[in-house]
């Protein structure tokens, strides 16, 4: 297959499994609410509406298909070579809430908190993070800015449902063949955990106990880290704002806008987690 032939087929694939489905009619998180009180280095998990994102949480099991790493104002970079580095990828306003991500489409960019303001969303933040380790962090995810979206990976995921042996050479996975330092391509979620894997800060670390009882912990391969995987991490604080706020004069459940007349026998559409 020709060069240009195999692009232009990429390249119509890409845009089939980006494509989205419209947003819901009514927001599950309070976006509001989620600007004022994110911090630096916070993780935001998307549960997105595209085909490859339906790929992803039926391989993960997950309702999060997309992660990106908040990296606040501009100002709030601390490290000046990096808002330098940031303003070649952003042409925005100094003051606009910025988070960094790895899209199909798109590779590793900066783009405004704003993007998800009608998404569910939840925020995953790092227990104990230190302000100075916050900065290494969002330091990281900036220097990535421009790589490329690994597609492969994606498939990677989902050849693991499928025993080695029978799979054809080609198609077996390549997620063990390069040191993840060397990779020129990257998505979502590796992006992230490789940003703290850069401070050593544990995401879902593999732990052992040897012989002589002693407790050995190893890093994972960031490649094989999904969105999912923050919202399970125990490292994690796990923070959701729902689309309604309720007086703290009573448990906020009581006061549900329940429709008593109405009942619905079907599964629903759409839940909140």
């Amino acid at each position: 297959m020709g060069f240009h032939v195999k692009s232009k087929l990429i390249a119509l694939i890409t845009r089939i499994l980006i494509r989205e489905r419209n947003l819901q009619s009514f927001p599950m998180s309070d976006y509001q609410r989620m600007r004022y009180e994110i911090k630096p280095g916070d993780v935001i998990l998307v549960e997105g509406r595209s085909l490859a994102s339906d790929v992803i949480k039926t391989v993960t099991q997950s309702r999060w298909s997309h992660a990106a790493l908040y990296i606040g104002r501009l100002h709030e970079i601390e490290n000046p070579r990096d808002r330098l580095r940031l303003k070649d990828f952003f042409d925005g306003q100094p003051d606009i809430q910025l988070i960094v991500e790895s899209e199909l489409g798109m590779g590793t960019v900066a783009r405004p908190l704003s993007v998800y303001d009608k998404d569910h969303v939840r925020i995953c933040r790092p227990k104990d993070l230190t302000y100075s380790d916050a900065q290494k962090v969002i330091h990281h995810a900036i220097s990535r800015l421009g790589t490329d979206y690994d597609v492969r990976q994606i498939f990677d995921l989902m050849r693991f449902f499928f025993p080695y042996l029978i799979l054809p050479r080609r198609w077996r996975s390549s997620l063990f063949k390069t040191h993840p330092g060397k990779t020129t391509k990257t998505v979502c979620s590796s992006m992230i955990a490789e940003a703290f894997g850069s401070i050593q800060y544990p995401i879902l670390p593999l732990v052992k106990r040897s012989e002589d009882g002693k407790v050995k912990i190893y890093r994972r391969n960031p490649k094989l880290c999904t969105p999912s995987d923050f919202d399970y991490s125990p490292y994690f604080d796990i923070i959701k704002y729902p689309f309604s706020d309720f007086a703290k004069s009573e448990p906020h459940y009581r006061q549900l806008p329940w429709i008593e007349e109405e009942k619905i026998d079907e599964e629903p559409i759409d839940k909140i987690q």
